[in-house]
Order: structure tokens, then sequence, then C-alpha cells
């Protein structure tokens, strides 16, 4: 690393911290040149590769953007959207891939925004996968009531679990005229 004030082109590592949440290394150093310190920090580079083949940094401002239109007018708060950024971002990260397709990205938005919110996620759904008709929607709250995501289902738990009130089972009965 070149010595931001006399320029040596090197420098020794006194201290490493990690920093954020862990995606970033803070480097404090030491010129032994002029003896001066100062402080670097590491990143380590997630490229998204767009489909004109095109590649970027990944920008948790970008996903941030997308879920925010999906989530309009919903119940839910700019901490709830940076959370799930971030765990966009672990989840990209944690594949141990340098370069990772924009579709991959959209993937990993999925499930956490299903979680955080079932309309938010039909509506970001509708665009990322590019509904055409109204038995695309169907289809997908077809599986949405198949398959409850776990902030649902943890939901009802816990207000069966605060409900001092007995279960009630009701049992139907259904009668044909055959």
């Amino acid at each position: 690393m070149i010595c931001p004030f006399c320029t040596h082109d090197d420098s020794r590592v006194v201290d490493s911290r990690p920093v954020e949440d862990g995606t970033q290394i803070r480097r404090r150093r030491e010129c032994p040149e002029c003896g001066e310190r100062f402080s670097t920090q590491e990143v380590a580079l997630l490229n998204i590769i767009k489909r004109s083949g095109a590649t970027e940094p990944f920008a948790r401002e970008k996903v941030l953007v997308g879920v925010r239109k999906a989530c309009q007018g919903r119940p839910v708060g700019d901490d709830d959207l940076v959370l799930l950024a971030q765990r966009v971002e672990e989840t990209l990260r944690r594949t141990g891939k340098a370069e990772i397709e924009a579709q991959e990205v959209g993937l990993a938005i999925l499930a956490p925004l299903r979680e955080l919110d079932e309309v938010a996620y039909l509506r970001y759904a509708s665009v990322y996968r590019n509904f055409t008709s109204l038995e695309d929607f169907e289809g997908e709250i077809a599986l949405l009531r198949a398959v409850p995501s776990s902030a649902n289902s943890h939901s009802a738990n816990e207000v069966n679990e605060k409900s001092d009130a007995p279960s009630l089972k009701t049992n139907q009965t259904t009668t044909s005229n055959r």
C-alpha cells in the first residue's frame, strides 16, 4: 500500500479490525519510510453480471429501490428493508463467487421478501418473473397458499400461544342428495 504522506510504496499493518457487518476490514498502517500512520478499508468485491453482459459492483441501494417499490403502501418499515438488503447481500456472498448473474440477485430477494410481506412479494415476483396474465397471478397465489411462509406460520403460532381462550375445533358435515 502506498503511503499517502510520502508516497513510499510499502507500509506495515499495525492493526486489523472487521467493520460494518463483517464485510469490510479496517487496517491501521504505518509507513516505514516517514513513520506516519494511516487507515485503509478493504472490501471483498462482488460484481453483478447484467443481462447485457456488463458487470457492475453489487449495490444494496439498488436492492432497496426495487423492494421499496414493491412495498409501496404496505406496512413495511425502512429498517425491515435495510435488513432484507443485508440478508440478500449475505446470501450472495456465501456463494463464494466474485461475480453473480443479475437473475440470482432477483432470486435471492424473493424468499426474504415473502417472509416480510406476501403482497409485496407478489408485486415483486410479477415484475421479476414477467407475469403476463391473471393465470400467472393465480398460480403464484395458489403456491403462496399451499406453502405458507415461515413468518406467517410463526405469527399464527404466536396468536394461538397468546390467546387464553380454549381453541375450538369445528367439524363440518357435508351432505349430498345422491
